[in-house]
């Protein structure tokens, strides 16, 4: 290839790379819009995300048997035309339903995009580029979700939600004209055996798990027929896929990688930094714009400023490099629970300024630890085991991704309910502080629409209470991954 097919290949390549992360922070930033738009309660709208990046987790394992099985080129340009399609079919769902169908097609369409990526930018450009061509690649994947939400939420605000899923159309197209024109074709393809057993096993399990977190606190987690049902069928499906992976010559997963210390602690950490990196982003965009009152554009700069954060501590991460990874490590999640440290202290008050820095630190500490977590998972491995170890890596990545958004989102749904009872159990005409002036001039309990204003209020306050737990389990998440982080073995000893 001559140079300006490798650069015209590295600009097509990025271009559908940055698609995936442009479309999921955009999503998390009209949410709102969304789920009063198909009149849809906070556990349900949760889905369009959470079912996403479920389908991104259990696909993204399967990369290395399509493309043995497809070829990469042709496996690039199905995964981003289908991509493309099924964000166009998004913007045109009229029920919750056929949108959360629809995310799922593009979760699953998007995943093997990433890996193949990466892949194919190796093999285009010689080994001596390689550094400057993952510069490259890994700024433009960090950039271009930065200004999604931005124009994200300014075309929702100006039309409807519906065209922050329609702007990512055109580029799509154009992605996969290009990689159909510039990507080289493919060289002889070689079938490999699939373990069909285990991923349908897998799969199954975690489907389930997660049907159990969306609807657990809607239909009252055990005292409901389906969720039991759907408690056994993960369990039993689990069951058969660690029997069957302990037993079978070429496993889905191989779970005798887990000997290796320094990998083991490194799928904790990846998957306590698949946790904390997507969580906020689906749960700020509510808050702010149902509770506080911001409009769709400011909260498409708060998740903005925080694509921002990252690509600053993607860049700090190559400085970094030449530390001990468990000092980089202690120091991005410690930044991140100082973080949700400050989140507990926010109230329905809280300022544009300091939720555009705090959103900047998280990025920053989420783009500082991906570097780290990358060298300790792989650092002791033998190269004939990166494939797989890879495959598992990414996989409890998005599964930690999907299960927290699930459990954060529970957890808002309890405790405003609870905090909304006992609140109003305090509004009583024996409550003295009720008789003072400045109360009883804001609000009157004397009409029916007195009585309404202040049952909002008490329901803003319950649901703000609710916040403040989920950011504690944030916080919680974060100081535990330091603790990971000073279990791994130095380099000398590894």
């Amino acid at each position: 290839m001559t140079p300006a097919q490798r650069y015209l290949t590295l600009a097509t390549v990025v271009l559908g790379s940055s698609l995936y992360g442009t479309a999921l922070l955009t999503t998390s930033t009209i949410l709102p819009q969304m789920q009063g738009a198909l009149s849809a309660t906070q556990d349900e709208i949760a889905w369009v995300m959470t079912f996403n990046i479920l389908a991104t987790a259990v696909v993204t394992p399967m990369t290395g048997w399509l493309v043995s099985r497809f070829g990469t080129k042709r496996v690039m340009i199905w995964s981003i035309a289908c991509f493309t399609a099924a964000t166009m079919l998004c913007g045109m769902a009229q029920s919750l339903e056929m949108l959360v169908l629809w995310r799922i097609l593009q979760g699953g369409a998007g995943a093997p995009v990433i890996p193949l990526s990466q892949t194919i930018l190796f093999d285009t450009f010689p080994r001596r580029q390689h550094t400057m061509v993952m510069a490259i690649f890994g700024m433009a994947v960090a950039v271009a979700p930065a200004f999604g939400p931005v124009f994200g939420g300014y075309l929702s605000e100006m039309h409807s939600w519906r065209w922050s899923f329609y702007m990512l159309v055109p580029i799509g197209i154009a992605s996969t004209v290009g990689m159909a024109l510039t990507l080289p074709a493919d060289k002889l393809l070689s079938k490999v055996r699939f373990d069909w057993t285990g991923f349908i096993a897998l799969a199954t399990a975690l489907a389930a798990v997660q049907l159990v977190l969306a609807r657990g606190v809607r239909l009252d987690w055990f005292e409901s027929t389906e969720i039991v049902v759907e408690c056994l069928v993960a369990a039993i499906a689990f069951y058969v896929f660690l029997v069957h992976s302990l037993g079978a010559s070429h496993p889905f997963v191989n779970l005798k990688l887990l000997s290796d210390r320094n990998y083991a602690i490194g799928l904790a950490l990846v998957t306590i930094y698949g946790m904390l990196n997507f969580t906020p982003m689906v749960l700020l965009p509510p808050l702010l714009q149902q509770q506080a009152g911001f409009p769709d554009m400011l909260v498409g700069q708060v998740i903005g400023s925080r694509g921002v954060g990252m690509l600053v501590g993607f860049m700090t991460a190559g400085f970094m490099s030449r530390i001990d990874p468990r000092i980089s490590m202690a120091f991005g999640f410690g930044l991140q629970t100082v973080a949700g440290l400050w989140m507990l202290t926010f109230d329905l008050n809280v300022t544009m300024e300091i939720l555009v820095i705090n959103s900047a630190i998280q990025g920053f500490a989420v783009g500082v630890v991906w570097v780290p977590i990358t060298v300790v998972a792989f650092g002791t491995l033998e190269a004939k085991h990166y494939a797989e170890a890879s495959s598992i890596f990414h996989l409890l990545r998005n599964i930690g991704s999907s299960f927290f958004i699930s459990l954060s989102i529970a957890e808002i749904v309890r405790t405003t309910g609870a905090n909304y009872s006992r609140m109003t159990e305090m509004i009583t005409p024996y409550n003295r502080a009720l008789a003072m002036p400045d109360v009883t001039g804001g609000w009157n309990f004397d009409t029916v629409q007195g009585l309404a204003r202040i049952a909002r209020e008490i329901g803003r306050q319950a649901t703000m209470i609710g916040y403040l737990n989920a950011f504690m389990m944030y916080t919680v998440a974060s100081g535990l991954a330091v603790v990971f982080a000073l279990l791994v073995r130095g380099r000398k000893a590894a």
